[in-house]
């Protein structure tokens, strides 16, 4: 097997213990005589596994009894405009602060169906670093305040949640939930994609404030509504059944590993260990974020001479260090070092980057 070090933004790397026990159970699980995928969603088994993945879930985040916990569909993009029709609506204001494309794409998306208002954004400054508090223009008539607490493309992180009084926060993290520990209690809605920290793609997990949802919007489609999802269970219509399965799995593996304070302390020191490499280059590597608002999850960087870019992609996939392409949006290298990236995958990449350097610079 040629498995290798995989820094793909998503769908990212998946802890490797998870997929063995996935490739043990695919055929036959949970002695149901049948995959995990061929089994009804409404059955006992695939129930209690279901239910089984929210407790692990409400217990890796100490989720407040007051929060439901959905297993939706759509990815996060679908949301951005699920949200605003959920608890908001064209009449109302909603800000949202913008640090990056994710951001950006939350405004786009959510106008049709809310006031839409950029109350700050970095965008001047090439998203590289977070508004400074002082400079938001928030509404104290705002449904609701939207951010990303991590920007996948650019590499800009919120490392802490931030204040807006008594205005539900709203929060896109796709990139960075399961990462640490956070306040769910802070915030009104918390959603992500699965493909980064949870599992595949295919599945949204959505934490959201009871009293945000007390019934069913008469205007919108039930499948679309927070409210009758939870009502059935997250189980409106047949749920993406495999990617909530692994989603359970990978809840497990982290319960192993120690909980989110060990992942935490796992997270920091991959970055610390990217980061430096990258700043004690003497220029040869550069990342663009301010250092108070550099992601622990997604680390862009570009090299001194972009012709450099295609040799450096070339050996560093050689050398089994994979996906290590920046976006187009920002160019040069970005490595994501999610979960699932061991600290020796880390090593293997800053031992690549300081040869490659010694050879190249």
């Amino acid at each position: 097997m040629s498995r290798t070090f995989n820094f793909s933004a998503g769908p990212a790397a998946l802890p490797e213990p998870v997929l063995l026990q996935a490739q043990r159970e695919l055929l036959e699980w949970s002695g149901e005589r049948a995959s995990v995928m061929e089994v009804s969603h409404r059955g006992a088994a695939f129930v209690a596994a279901a239910e089984e993945a929210e407790r692990d879930l409400r217990d890796l985040l100490s989720v407040p009894s007051n929060y439901k916990v959905l297993f939706l569909q759509g990815g996060a993009t679908q949301h951005f405009a699920q949200i605003p029709m959920n608890i908001a609506g064209v009449d109302r204001v909603a800000d949202y602060i913008v640090t990056g494309a994710w951001g950006q794409k939350a405004v786009a998306e959510g106008k049709p169906y809310v006031r839409a208002q950029v109350a700050a954004t970095s965008e001047a400054g090439n998203f590289t670093s977070i508004p400074a508090r002082s400079e938001w223009q928030l509404s104290a008539e705002a449904a609701y305040v939207h951010y990303t607490p991590n920007e996948t493309i650019h590499g800009v992180e919120f490392h802490q949640a931030p204040e807006v009084g008594d205005v539900p926060l709203v929060g896109d993290f796709s990139s960075t939930l399961l990462s640490r520990p956070i306040d769910v209690a802070h915030h009104g809605i918390i959603y992500a994609g699965a493909q980064k920290n949870i599992g595949p793609s295919g599945l949204v997990v959505l934490i959201v404030r009871e009293d945000l949802i007390p019934t069913p919007p008469s205007n919108i489609a039930k499948v679309l509504s927070y409210a009758a999802q939870a009502k059935d269970g997250s189980m409106l219509n047949t749920p993406p059944t495999f990617s909530w399965y692994l989603a359970g799995l990978v809840f497990k593996w982290l319960k192993e590993q120690g909980g989110l304070g060990a992942m935490a302390e796992r997270n920091r020191a991959k970055a610390e260990l990217l980061y430096s490499t990258i700043d004690g280059s003497g220029g040869f590597y550069r990342n663009p974020v301010e250092v108070s608002s550099r992601s622990w999850m997604n680390v862009p960087f570009t090299l001194v001479d972009e012709a450099l870019d295609k040799p450096f992609l070339k050996e560093s996939e050689a050398a089994g260090l994979l996906a290590l392409k920046g976006h187009r949006a920002v160019g040069g290298m970005r490595a994501s070092i999610y979960n699932a990236m061991p600290i020796e995958g880390v090593r293997a990449l800053t031992d690549f980057m300081a040869d490659f350097a010694k050879r190249h610079g």
